[in-house]
Order: structure tokens, then sequence, then C-alpha cells
């Protein structure tokens, strides 16, 4: 049972009108790690992640999460950050508490209050009170509060400064157990680099690599952020 894969992913091809988005995707992540899912905008980050959430159908292959495949059960595990906001503006933050509480069986209400106040954002504002990047903050906080198996952020730095985007990574670091694994979606590489275990570039629908962060850089000599813009000429 220990060598089963948390996600794995065979053969998965995605359409939209007779033009590929997705071609081919094989990949297998194993609890525990955190990986960096990188490529630039359009390079089918986004349909890979709204497939692997069961928001998109697969036009053919699998995805299977503990062996199974999409469906009530992965939801459950999994913990999804959008790359948009979709909560509702006009709530408060500690509506929104009450509601991910409600919704989610694994979701730690305490945890989550607790980075709220070290964010030092107050959970009786209502969230239209909030800048872009603190609504982020909310949301990053929520997603992580959950007792997941496999945490899905998709570009959760977008709109944050450099000091908070450290006690982003910081956060994302010391909150998920070691049976977990986070799979982080971006562009901004060298922003993301010093927490990952592991690397897939995407680019053009296909992936062309996937590698232990490590070994990469030594291999390569190199960081991750300039192996990326050397190969994709950035």
């Amino acid at each position: 049972m220990s060598n089963m894969k948390l996600l794995e992913i065979k053969k998965l091809n995605k359409n939209f009108d007779n033009k590929k988005i997705l071609t081919d995707i094989n990949l297998s992540i194993s609890s525990g790690k955190i990986v960096g899912l990188l490529g630039k905008n359009g390079a089918g980050k986004s349909t890979l992640i709204k497939l692997i959430n069961d928001l998109l159908t697969p036009s053919s292959g699998e995805i299977l999460v503990n062996g199974k495949e999409i469906g009530v059960e992965s939801k459950k595990v999994i913990s999804y950050l959008p790359e948009r906001t979709y909560l509702n503006k006009q709530m408060k933050v500690s509506e929104v508490i009450e509601l991910f509480r409600d919704f989610y069986q694994d979701f730690d209400e305490e945890k989550a209050i607790r980075l709220l106040k070290d964010l030092d954002l107050d959970i009786n504002q209502s969230l239209t009170k909030m800048s872009k990047g603190m609504q982020e903050k909310v949301q990053l906080v929520l997603v992580m509060s959950r007792k997941a198996d496999l945490y899905i952020l998709d570009e959760p730095l977008g709109g944050v400064d450099p000091a908070t985007r450290d006690y982003i990574l910081d956060t994302i670091l010391s909150n998920f157990n070691e049976n977990a694994s986070v799979i982080i979606s971006t562009h901004l590489i060298s922003d993301i680099e010093r927490i990952l275990d592991e690397v897939i570039f995407i680019d053009k629908g296909k992936i062309v690599l996937q590698s232990d962060a490590d070994k990469l850089r030594n291999k390569e000599k190199s960081s991750i952020d300039e192996i990326f813009r050397r190969m994709f000429k950035c």
C-alpha cells in the first residue's frame, strides 16, 4: 500500500474544439512532497489543475488520487486554491470561516484564526473592504487550514508583496502533514524555488521534465529559475 502514488496521471489528453490543450500527460506524485508545476502563462497549468479538481473532463486518459478515479472521494482529500478568488465578497472573514467549517470535515478552525491573526487580518472585516492581496491571503489561509492529502495552489503569490510571499511560503511549508503533498502552479519560479522538492516543467501542453529539485540543480549547476529560462528562452 505504501508505494501507491498520491496522484497518478496516465496518457491524459484535453482538447477544446479540436485544439489540443494537453497532450499525453503522464506523471505521478507521491506523498510528502512540495512540487512546482512550472510553465509560462498559457502552457496548460490551469487546465491540468482543473482536470485534477474535476472541474473539467479529460478527452482521454485517466487521473487517479489515492488509486481511485476523480470524483466525490478525491474532492474530499484535495484542498484547492483557484487562481481567482471565488469567495462571496460581501461576507465577513468570520462568515467565510464558518462556511469552510460547515463544508469541510477536515477544516481546522483554530488554525485558520491563528494564521489570520499572524497576517494581521481582521476576521470581522468584510472581504469587499480588503485589498486583492489581503483577499488572496484569506483564501490561502482557508485552503491551508484543511487537513487534506493534496493541496493544489494555482498561482498563490500573484497579488502579494515579497515580504508576504516569504510568510506565505513558510505557512505552506509548516502547515501540511508529512503524508500530504502540495502542488504549486506558478510562473514566478525564483520566488518559490527554495521550498520545492520536485519540479514539473510544462510547455505547450506537454510535460517536458519531471525531476527532483536538488538533483536537477546539481546536474545543471544552476537554479531552477535559470534552467527554466534557458529551456524556454524566457
